[in-house]
């Protein structure tokens, strides 16, 4: 065994002083802060450049001053002109595109523009003229101060999730987190386990081109050399992970401390709980402006309690435990393809029944966002070889304790089976030179005795 921790210690001394190991460590929380915490930050500032829409009604005149103006986009109305005639003109008159709408296709205005519009633009387009079409439908019924009802009956609902425990606690949750949070741990799964298993796999082919390898077999079997390069490029990627872990976290606080506490989100959102049960009572509250300060900032700081609110110590552990057994499954086959070519080119050919189950586990754990519950993204999260993307795409949603352990379970007796067979081929195939392998050939070292 000593010979195999020296192997797991030049294996993970080798790759943690590197400058790429260093700088990948640093970057990766950076750019996921960037994702979570900058991007919403930026749409959320409104930063847009300015769209001047002509809007041209065939026929009628029913739909003018429908559609109102945004902070972002200003509507002009042109009556009486001709859509075939500005259609050729709109740019050089300075409009970002034309809208036109006709009696004959109310339901499906049509929308010319130069590029493609962005969603919130078609959001508002359809918003607007679905209000005004359902008022029209509505006034057939000769119903008097349609008006005025519609104003007062228009409610919006924001339905708020909360998670009840076995003891019956209580706790505010949000989807929209928790499908995040799938997506990024099965991406996140997909991307570590797939790239330091192919570090093994390169590794491999370095020494046995290089012919170390020959060197070090004279001193420590096949088997042990093998065990120690894929716990040591294991503990690499331990290391890095529980260092993003480390800096996630210290990102979370100096965003709460600095930017959150500073705005007062605290006293913004009683104010908005406040002002909405005074304003259902018939008053105006004095301090209502102070709820109105930043909006946005409030939205922002309830997501971020959202998100806290989330089971992080299974979140975590789990993903600790699928990383460490779908990396050992996977990295010993790398390892083992590894050792039965001469040169990368050649592990083409071994590559895709490897590099399928992974893909085919992304694009399950995708679709598990909408429907964490099908059998599909069960059956996925209990299969040893696409398990751990699919079951970490699953947990945010609340998985069974039974389907956890199931899962588990089946995935340690895998990785063993998979590693001692890996050993077989290792074993054999290191030492081997000049001979292009196959399926068959692979298969007869698995048969070997000894």
């Amino acid at each position: 065994m000593n010979k195999v921790f020296t192997i797991i210690k030049r294996e993970y001394l080798t790759r943690v002083r590197k400058k790429s190991f260093i700088i990948m460590t640093i970057l990766a929380p950076l750019l996921m802060a960037s994702l979570v915490v900058v991007m919403p930050l930026m749409m959320m500032s409104g930063d847009k450049d300015h769209k001047k829409i002509a809007v041209v009604e065939e026929i009628t005149t029913d739909y003018i001053n429908v559609i109102p103006d945004t902070k972002d986009e200003d509507f002009v109305y042109l009556p009486g002109t001709d859509i075939n005639d500005i259609i050729k003109s709109f740019d050089t008159l300075g409009y970002y595109g034309v809208l036109f709408i006709s009696p004959r296709a109310l339901t499906s205005p049509i929308l010319y523009s130069k590029s493609q519009p962005d969603i919130g633009l078609l959001d508002h387009i359809s918003g607007s003229m679905e209000k005004e079409i359902e008022k029209n439908k509505l006034k057939e019924y000769n119903i008097e101060n349609l008006d005025s009802i519609l104003k007062q009956i228009r409610t919006r609902v924001n339905p708020v999730t909360n998670l009840v425990d076995e003891a019956g606690v209580t706790t505010e949750t949000s989807t929209g987190i928790a499908m995040a949070l799938a997506y990024i741990g099965g991406f996140l799964m997909y991307l570590l386990v797939f790239m330091f298993g192919a570090q093994v796999m390169r590794g491999v082919i370095e020494e046995k081109t290089s012919r170390v390898v020959e060197v070090i077999v004279s001193s420590v079997k096949p088997a042990q050399l093998m065990l120690g390069k894929i716990i040591g490029i294991a503990l690499v990627g331990l290391t890095q992970f529980m260092i993003w872990i480390f800096l996630t976290i210290a990102t979370v606080a100096i965003v709460k401390t600095t930017i959150l506490e500073k705005t007062n989100m605290t006293e913004m959102t009683q104010n908005i709980t406040k002002s909405v049960m005074e304003q259902n009572q018939g008053q105006v509250p004095a301090d209502i402006k102070v709820a109105e300060v930043s909006p946005q900032m409030a939205e922002f700081s309830k997501i971020l309690d959202n998100a806290m609110n989330q089971n992080w110590l299974l979140i975590i552990t789990a993903f600790i435990f699928y990383f460490v057994t779908g990396y050992l499954l996977y990295a010993s086959v790398f390892a083992a393809i590894g050792s039965a070519v001469d040169n990368e080119t050649e592990t083409q050919q071994f590559m895709l029944p490897v590099t399928i189950p992974i893909i085919l586990a992304l694009m399950v754990a995708m679709g598990t966002m909408q429907n964490p519950g099908s059998a599909i993204a069960f059956w996925f999260s209990i299969i040893p070889l696409t398990s751990p993307i699919v079951m970490m795409a699953r947990i945010p949603f609340g998985v069974p304790a039974w389907q956890i352990i199931l899962s588990m379970s089946i995935m340690v007796i895998t990785f063993i089976a998979f590693v001692w067979m890996a050993a077989k081929v290792y074993r054999t195939g290191i030492l081997m030179y000049g001979k292009k392998t196959s399926w068959k050939e692979i298969w007869k070292w698995l048969r070997y005795a000894g």
